[in-house]
């Protein structure tokens, strides 16, 4: 079984870090589901979190149901992110992630996630006095570069291995390419040689069935999942059942109608009106991806105008859809 220090992960499969997305009502329901053996928080801005910025403080809240739980934070100042690392441990969190990949234009600006790997110096020293401040397991998530001029994601990982980091994860994209192209697992491969800390392997995750081709081409310890999470949600329990030598059947209508219904009274229990109507339209968008009539679904949760509204048009549809299934033309 894979271990971060005294922390379990098992089984061995990450929720990835989004930022808007893994909040406190999605991670819950995620690990409803089962078979996660580590949830991640939207990452967390250091300079925010030392400031006390009260929308900040409110979202490094969790549950206990929701361990394992990792904490993400980013950020480019040394003081800062030691001060911030300090707070995830106060706050209970299992393990601190420390974000050195984003490839988003405004933590770039701000000499932050994957900018840190056009400055390895910095890097080190930001992982080392994290490190020296915390007694809670440390992680890196990092790219493979910058761009393919400067795809350096084996001397970072080296870097974290020296400093004491419990585990890294990569995402095997550099910043430059975003989200666009195809992940190159045989950079998650390189790494898995290179290091003997566990590595996590991260991107183009998007069927169960994906899972178990990570691991083995690549050899690493563990693999996390995103975006596929958000048409799937069952899809760690589907790839733990692949680990274990069993299938998981998909999820029936009937399943995906009670977990948008248990996701969304989360979210309506902990947001305002407009901005759960918001929230609750994006995760509509994702959870009727595949669905029978999902096209027709999405063009009327753009209609609504309140969060009731909302969940009368989701009421409707299930109820058309699991008495009345539509032609497979539809489906979408």
């Amino acid at each position: 079984m894979l271990h971060y220090g005294p922390v379990p992960i098992d089984p061995p499969l990450i929720l990835a870090p989004m930022a808007g997305i893994t909040d406190r009502a999605y991670r819950r329901v995620i690990r409803e589901i089962g078979s996660v053996g580590l949830v991640s928080m939207e990452f967390i801005s250091s300079e925010s979190l030392t400031r006390g910025i009260e929308t900040t403080l409110n979202k490094i809240a969790f549950e206990h149901e929701e361990r394992p739980l990792a904490i993400q934070i980013y950020g480019s100042d040394t003081g800062r992110m030691s001060d911030a690392a300090a707070i995830v441990e106060g706050v209970g969190a299992d393990v601190c992630d420390i974000n050195m990949g984003c490839p988003a234009n405004k933590i770039l600006k701000g000499c932050a996630g994957a900018a840190l790997m056009r400055d390895l110096a910095l890097a080190r020293r930001i992982i080392r006095v994290v490190r020296s401040r915390i007694g809670i397991p440390l992680t890196v998530k990092f790219r493979a570069g910058i761009d393919e001029a400067r795809a350096n994601w084996v001397e970072l990982g080296r870097i974290c291995e020296g400093e004491g980091v419990t585990a890294v994860a990569l995402h095997p994209r550099t910043a430059k390419q975003m989200y666009t192209g195809r992940a190159d697992w045989d950079r998650i491969a390189r790494l898995k040689e290179a290091l003997r800390i566990p590595v996590v392997g991260n991107g183009d995750v998007e069927e169960p069935e994906d899972v178990l081709e990570m691991m083995s081409r690549t050899g690493c310890d563990a693999v996390m999942i995103g975006r596929a999470s958000l048409k799937n949600p069952w899809i760690f329990a589907q790839a733990a059942a692949l680990l274990s030598g069993r299938r998981r059947p998909a999820a029936t209508l009937e399943e995906r109608r009670e977990h948008i219904r248990r996701h969304f009274a989360l979210i309506t229990a902990s947001e305002d009106e407009k901005f759960a109507l918001h929230k609750m339209r994006t995760f509509t968008g994702w959870y009727s991806r595949g669905l029978p009539n999902g096209r027709l679904l999405r063009a009327r949760i753009g209609e609504a105008q309140t969060v009731m509204q909302l969940l009368d048009f989701l009421e409707v549809f299930f109820e058309s859809q699991i008495f009345q299934p539509a032609p497979a033309s539809l489906v979408a």
